[in-house]
């Protein structure tokens, strides 16, 4: 019996997905739940698994192929793995000599593996049962003499200059093109300015250098970070300033009466923005662990487009790469975006005195056409005056 491959339903603001990897050749063993395919879509990579047991018993659409919701794309014979199970000593004993066992890798290490054309059997696995994780590929990568056999066994498009200068050329990924359209419309569709400010950040340092061991302990595992205080002073200020939560439909103005927070996280293919939906319902620790969550997920490429889609105002970290100041780009159709930076040690004026404290920078990219100077100051003044006396954030004041 037969049985077609489909592809999965893509929401409604996914139209369609392009085949990035199948991981089968027609007439291989597949089991059930066996990853098959990898489809690419704008905002996440889905995998499809095998719906039996049996053989791959056809290929519909090839790499690089668009596909659309439940449209088919391969074909299984259900059962027909019996016989060639039967007789594996030959084929068994040909391939060890050459290769050995197909070793098992995490789908984020596939993905480094398939977009850099290397060879799996190349790469030393350092988790559970010789697992391959995402970290053994960016040593291999990182290692020179790992790194020579994969150009010269792989058809790479690379090109070698007379100086000895190696180039290569290699599409875009629809993540990648998706990230620059919007990027591009936002700059180009929105009158977007940004307003800085900065925060002592010690009254915050101070609570989590006091707590942090009993926080950890009460909320089993979960760390006290930096996020959720300024998750939290966000959503007070938003309920502040109704505007910065609004987004933009054509000539419509949409005012949300509840706060989802977006977090950028970052990931192999990325940085990725993940949804706290009802932020305003969450207490520190169950933002904490949600990003913690999504922060595992981005790395494993396991964030669904569910967990993706929406939200009313995004918060970004540059702070954690390094970065002391930037100016982050809006998300439409979203009026606001927060960014945070780098800690960092600076001698201030305290009471007519000179301090040496920890000063983070803040910027907050907005919508001219929607939020005026004077809000967007005042908003991001309020959230400096929320973290710098935290107080404030239990007294909603």
């Amino acid at each position: 019996m037969t049985i077609e491959i489909k592809a999965p339903t893509l929401p409604e603001s996914v139209p369609d997905g392009t085949i990035a990897t199948w991981y089968k050749n027609i007439g291989d063993n597949v089991s059930q739940d066996e990853l098959l395919v990898d489809i690419e879509t704008d905002k996440v990579v889905i995998e499809v698994v095998s719906p039996t047991d049996g053989v791959l018993q056809e290929i519909i659409k090839n790499a690089g192929d668009t596909i659309v919701s439940n449209e088919s794309i391969g074909a299984v014979q259900e059962g027909a793995g019996a016989a060639p199970a039967a007789q594996p000593e030959p084929a068994a004993t040909e391939v060890s000599e050459s290769a050995g066992a197909d070793p098992i890798v995490s789908p984020a290490a596939k993905k480094l593996i398939e977009e850099n054309n290397l060879s799996a059997e190349a790469i030393s696995g350092s988790g559970k049962d010789g697992r391959i994780t995402k970290e053994d590929v960016v040593n291999h990568l990182s290692a020179p003499a790992a790194a020579a056999p994969s150009v010269s066994s792989s058809p790479q498009p690379l090109t070698d200059s007379a100086a000895g200068r190696i180039e290569e050329r290699v599409p875009m990924s629809r993540l990648r093109t998706t990230v620059a359209k919007r990027l591009l419309q936002a700059t180009q569709t929105t009158a977007m300015l940004t307003t800085f400010n900065e925060v002592n950040m010690q009254p915050i340092m101070n609570i989590r250098s006091k707590y942090k061991e009993e926080f950890e302990k009460t909320h089993e595992g979960v760390r006290l970070g930096f996020m959720s205080f300024f998750v939290r002073a966000s959503i007070e200020a938003l309920k502040r300033f109704p505007a910065v939560n609004a987004s933009l439909d054509g000539n419509d103005v949409i005012y949300h009466g509840y706060q989802d927070i977006g977090v950028a996280v970052g990931g192999p293919r990325g940085l990725v923005v993940a949804v706290l939906r009802n932020a305003d319902n969450m207490g520190l620790a169950q933002i904490e662990k949600e990003i913690r969550e999504f922060g595992a997920k981005a790395q494993d490429g396991k964030l669904s487009i569910e967990e993706m889609i929406g939200g009313t105002f995004t918060i970004s970290n540059g702070g954690v790469f390094g970065s002391l100041l930037s100016t982050p780009i809006l998300n439409p159709p979203q009026t606001a975006v927060l960014g945070m930076h780098k800690i960092q040690e600076r001698p201030m004026a305290v009471n007519g005195e000179v301090a040496v404290l920890p000063m983070m920078y803040l910027a907050l990219s907005y919508d001219h056409q929607m939020i005026d100077g004077k809000e967007a100051v005042q908003f991001l003044v309020t959230i400096k005056e929320l973290l710098e006396d935290p107080t404030r954030l239990l007294l909603e004041i």
